[in-house]
């Protein structure tokens, strides 16, 4: 088993290469920093004993999927685990952030998901076994204001994600759309010190988890037969439950307390 990892070399994606590698899998861990995806590959292959590639590469650049794509086949790997973990997110009124921040956010959580995607899901196909997981956020379920991009990108791939579970339910490949909420990784320090704040509104609502409850919620979602899930009882209840039921306009000033900063 090869597992491909993107965003590996921290939080979330870090935890799914400790998992993975827990279980005998043999790893590609792709991100930015080669020192990070270095040490942890090191880590990894001296407590599993499993091969460790490392691609470090940026994958908001056009043409990141199929520069990926390219290198792995290169190496003669096929990969039968694909986790599109890597995703970035601006904090601020879409007229005050750089564009071109905005359009490279696009470019990570969708274009290249989208490209790795169906560039590796053929061979899986073809063999009638193989797994994706999409980690999209509870943000794909409602419009967030001071995080617009963000929200619809993972609007976007949450529907994708589980329209793939429907094509591929008849092929053997497993799909899985993973749906965190606030995590307790560097994210929303990247995305600047307003969201920082906002991170720190929705820990004192008892709504933060930590990557390993996420990722131990994916391995057994694995197993399942559900397109999607959300992880953490709560996050459950106020983003899939609540916005089912609740009036757009009051479900916007929720979210946008959460994430105002």
């Amino acid at each position: 088993m090869v597992t491909l990892i993107t965003g590996a070399s921290t939080g979330i994606g870090a935890e799914y290469a400790r998992q993975f590698a827990a279980r005998g899998d043999d790893l590609v861990l792709v991100a930015r920093s080669a020192d990070k995806l270095e040490a942890m590959a090191a880590q990894l292959r001296a407590a599993n004993g499993v091969q460790v590639t490392v691609i470090p590469m940026d994958l908001s650049a056009p043409d990141a999927a199929a520069q990926l794509w390219e290198q792995t086949n290169r190496l003669g790997l096929e990969v039968t685990v694909l986790v599109n973990n890597a995703g970035a997110g601006t904090h601020g009124d879409v007229a005050d952030v750089d564009p071109q921040r905005l359009e490279s956010e696009v470019e990570l959580n969708c274009r290249t998901l989208v490209g790795t995607t169906a560039r590796y899901l053929p061979q899986m196909r073809a063999r009638g076994d193989g797994t994706i997981i999409n980690v999209a956020s509870t943000a794909a379920f409602l419009a967030l204001p001071k995080m617009a991009v963000y929200g619809a990108s993972k609007a976007f791939v949450l529907s994708f994600t589980e329209a793939l579970w429907q094509e591929e339910r008849k092929h053997g490949v497993r799909v899985l759309a993973v749906c965190p909420g606030m995590t307790d990784t560097g994210f929303f320090e990247a995305a600047g010190e307003a969201a920082v704040i906002a991170a720190k509104r929705s820990d004192t609502l008892r709504m933060t988890r930590t990557s390993k409850q996420v990722v131990d919620n994916t391995m057994r979602a694995l197993s399942g037969r559900k397109p999607s899930f959300v992880d953490g009882a709560v996050n459950a209840v106020v983003w899939r439950g609540l916005t089912r039921f609740v009036p757009t306009r009051l479900m916007l000033a929720v979210s946008g307390y959460l994430v105002e900063g």
